[in-house]
């Protein structure tokens, strides 16, 4: 029987840190943290939080965990989100993953306002043992890279934060401008980054989700003509599909990492391929999450 790609691990909290008033790191601690693996700055997992005054049900493990956890019932089956590892420590038996403080609105943004050194939780990882093609990533750049847009919400501040500290770290760094939307002024945070990147802090203080976004995108890169019908068929139902485009590899010298609320995701995308002509292999493109749904 072939191993699976992902499996579980126990851990609990070790450290919380405040990072902002909107952004707090938590440091998870378990022994079988030796065991995980991390493949690229944007690796995604799966937290798993205790219902309240409930521990934590049998969850379960191998490839087809997903149809297993739904099949749980609705009473006893802990909430799921998607997070990005920030860190990996494994000789520590550590790993930090960034939390958006927004209140009780959702699962996790209540368990993390409240949750400090002690409390469990169970992750969803990479598997150190696993030989196969490693997954749950997108940042995939192009051999030849000479230029990165990276564009996202505060959910993709932890993901951007790791793409540019790889990228930092490059003999020959690209030339990088990153667009970055945040809830308020106060989250701004110092970011290791290429001599020379161009970090745009776009506070929303209260304007639509995206909408900094999408105006600074236009801005800096000014449409060259309209979208075309071609690009109308890139298009999905939002409502019905979730939004996640893949770049392709090539020699592009550009490259988009794009992450952020759907709607505003798939109009930026919009603008780069249809109205600057831009090569849709060279865009990757991710709503990480949807406005007014929820989404494991």
């Amino acid at each position: 029987m072939s191993r699976a790609s992902y499996r579980k691990f126990p851990l609990h909290v070790r450290r919380r840190t405040p990072l902002s008033p909107g952004f707090v790191r938590f440091t998870l601690h378990g022994d079988s943290v030796t065991g995980m693996a991390t493949h690229a700055p944007d690796q995604r997992v799966k937290l798993f939080f205790p219902l309240d005054g409930a521990t934590m049900p049998a969850l379960p493990d191998g490839d087809d965990w997903y149809a297993q956890y739904r099949a749980l019932p609705a009473e006893t089956r802990p909430p799921m989100r998607t997070y990005t590892i920030r860190a990996l420590r494994p000789e520590q038996r550590e790993v930090d993953v960034d939390f958006v403080l927004h209140g009780d609105s959702g699962p996790a943004s209540a368990w993390a306002t409240r949750a400090d050194a002690g409390d469990v939780l169970v992750m969803l990882a990479p598997d150190a043992g696993f030989d196969g093609v490693p997954d749950g990533f997108e940042w995939r750049p192009p051999t030849g890279l000479r230029k990165v847009l990276l564009i996202g919400d505060e959910t993709a501040v932890p993901a951007i934060a790791g793409i540019l500290e790889q990228l930092a770290d490059a003999p020959e760094p690209p030339r990088v401008i990153a667009l970055l939307e945040i809830p308020h002024d106060a989250d701004r945070l110092d970011l290791r980054a290429p001599a020379g990147a161009s970090l745009h802090w776009l506070p929303r203080n209260g304007a639509a989700h995206g909408a900094r976004l999408q105006a600074a995108l236009r801005r800096l890169m000014p449409a060259h003509h309209a979208p075309d019908a071609e690009t109308a068929k890139l298009e999905i139902d939002l409502d019905s599909e979730i939004l996640w485009e893949r770049s392709a590899a090539g020699d592009h010298g550009f490259h988009a990492w794009i992450a952020c609320e759907s709607a505003a995701a798939m109009a930026m995308r919009r603008h780069l391929i249809g109205a600057l002509d831009i090569d849709r292999r060279a865009v990757a493109c991710m709503g990480y999450w949807r406005l007014g749904r929820a989404l494991d």
